[in-house]
């Protein structure tokens, strides 16, 4: 898949303004930046969230 068909014109018609659509694309870079950084927490740590870590320490900072 191409990234220009991930959003088809029938999708980008629904904005009405210039302020609309950057309101939407903070939010989806918000989101992919947060969903990058809990990739590589994931990675840094060796486990998920909400998994059980191999040693006593938890995601959440507190042993």
């Amino acid at each position: 898949m191409k990234k220009e068909d991930l959003f088809d014109d029938d999708f980008l018609k629904q904005f009405k303004s210039g302020e609309e659509l950057s309101s939407f694309l903070k939010q989806l870079q918000k989101r992919g930046l947060e969903k990058m950084l809990e990739g590589e927490l994931d990675g840094h740590l060796d486990y998920g969230k909400n998994q059980r870590s191999k040693d006593t320490n938890t995601r959440n900072g507190y042993s």
